[in-house]
């Protein structure tokens, strides 16, 4: 029985002594990068610090387009990029710039069964190509599920989220297309790359 013990305890010291290692290392990494220090508190930080470089790269850059929706979301479109495997991604925050806290709505889902039972997503954005006049639809896996950002919660003054949405690329010469997105206004965007 002590020998268990013993076996116990000294598993219990090598996870304490982990387990501290990792929050020291945590607590140095955070305090290298002088400028990413500030980001760290908002609750999108992930996305924020990779933004951060190319908002300040481009300061006369501007998003590809900006759609007003509901309640104060704002969702900013900032890159629209064809993929070797034949897709289209196009990526964004969305944003609340409303004084109260905003819910993303569930019409930004669509309405198709398959999409709406795999709860809260952007699935229902679509591109229209006027020129080739057709529309793409926002891609699904195997399940059913649609291949953009889904479950967002719900979204405090001054907060964004990163987002993004998969689509089958247009042709190579179809460089314009319009974004379409229930319940927000329809904006052209330019493919950049």
């Amino acid at each position: 029985m002590s020998m268990w013990f013993t076996m116990r305890a000294h598993r219990g010291m090598v996870a304490l002594t982990l387990a501290t290692g990792l929050s020291l290392g945590a607590v140095g990494c955070s305090s290298d990068g002088d400028g990413d220090d500030k980001p760290n508190a908002s609750a999108s930080t992930p996305k924020e610090e990779g933004s951060d470089p190319s908002a300040q790269e481009g300061q006369s850059a501007e998003p590809l387009a900006e759609l007003k929706g509901p309640s104060g979301l704002l969702l900013k479109i900032t890159s629209a990029q064809r993929d070797s495997g034949g897709f289209l991604t196009v990526s964004g925050d969305l944003k609340n710039d409303a004084s109260k806290v905003s819910v993303v709505p569930a019409q930004v889902s669509g309405n198709e069964t398959e999409i709406i039972k795999n709860g809260r997503s952007l699935g229902g954005a679509t591109l229209v190509d006027s020129k080739g006049k057709k529309r793409y639809y926002v891609l699904r896996d195997t399940d059913g599920r649609p291949l953009t950002t889904t479950n967002f919660p719900n979204l405090k003054p001054g907060d964004s989220v990163p987002v993004f949405m998969q689509f089958p690329a247009p042709p190579a010469e179809t460089t314009e297309l319009t974004f379409q997105l229930p319940m927000f206004s329809a904006g052209v965007i330019e493919i950049t790359g």
